[in-house]
């Protein structure tokens, strides 16, 4: 995994990603969900370049079961960025690098 992105877990979360000053993209996924093993490279490039003006954590559905169920993750990969501690967009699927960029642009505006 890329320096750029932490890997959460239900402990942390809250902190790290409902109480961030700047954005936070979390990647929700598995190790089986092939989608997702190959969305992994988009997600940790986007990682490095909003390295400064965003957080990206990814969040192993199937060991942190109730943070999936709070956020009604019904399908991996799906992507939920949020600001100020709310969802501000989902993304649900393969995504492309720019697809994952867009929505970090769009929400520091």
């Amino acid at each position: 995994m890329s320096e750029h992105v932490k890997e959460m877990n239900e402990a942390g979360f809250d902190d790290l990603v409902l109480q961030s000053q700047k954005p936070v993209l979390v990647d929700f996924w598995a190790p089986w969900c092939g989608p997702c093993r190959a969305m992994t490279p988009a997600v940790e490039a986007v990682a490095e370049k909003f390295v400064n003006d965003a957080t990206v954590v990814k969040v192993n559905v199937d060991e942190n079961p109730s943070v999936s169920a709070r956020y009604g993750i019904r399908g991996i990969p799906t992507l939920i960025l949020f600001k100020d501690g709310k969802e501000a967009n989902r993304l649900v699927g393969l995504q492309s690098q720019d697809q994952i960029a867009a929505a970090i642009k769009n929400a520091q505006n």
